[in-house]
């Protein structure tokens, strides 16, 4: 028998951290504007997915993540369903530079809240009455990496068009 006493709530003292307080489904919708017609014929949607995310400070280094996720199916030129889920997460940030806390909050904690926000999008549209949908895994990593480097493009051309011409 072992002597270990885990205090699973505790992080270590020294360095960053991150603490996991509590993940919740916040808001979700499912709508099939077109059922039962849409039913009918092949099976071949033209899906639409949509991410984003946004932070709400809560005080006392605990942030709120909201992982907004939305599903668009369209079978020819009729919707057949879509989905709307906000998966948040209250996350305990302590010792990070400004930088790495922005990164925290723009890819690990998302990441957290991925699988329930896919899991509850596949839940409402086997509900809906549609075939299974599983939404690949997604890298917020590079996500993220793409958007800062549009956005370092994007500076670099607008810094080119007001350079004045000689």
């Amino acid at each position: 028998m072992s002597d270990n006493n885990y205090d699973h709530g505790s992080m270590p003292a020294d360095g960053p951290q991150i603490g996991l307080q509590k993940i919740y489904l916040k808001d979700s919708s499912f709508e099939a504007p077109n059922s039962p017609s849409i039913f009918s014929g092949e099976w071949k949607p033209a899906v639409t997915i949509n991410l984003s995310t946004k932070t709400n400070d809560l005080g006392n280094e605990s942030i709120e993540v909201v992982l907004e996720l939305s599903v668009e199916a369209r079978q020819g030129e009729s919707v057949a369903f879509l989905v709307e889920v906000q998966q948040a997460g209250i996350f305990l940030l302590k010792g990070f530079s400004e930088q790495d806390r922005s990164q925290v909050l723009k890819t690990f904690c998302p990441t957290q809240l991925y699988p329930y926000a896919r899991e509850a999008v596949a839940d409402m549209v086997g509900k809906g009455g549609f075939p299974q949908m599983h939404l690949q895994p997604v890298s917020f990593e590079a996500m993220l990496a793409a958007a800062e480097a549009e956005r370092g493009a994007r500076k670099k051309n607008a810094e080119v068009s007001e350079s004045p011409s000689t």
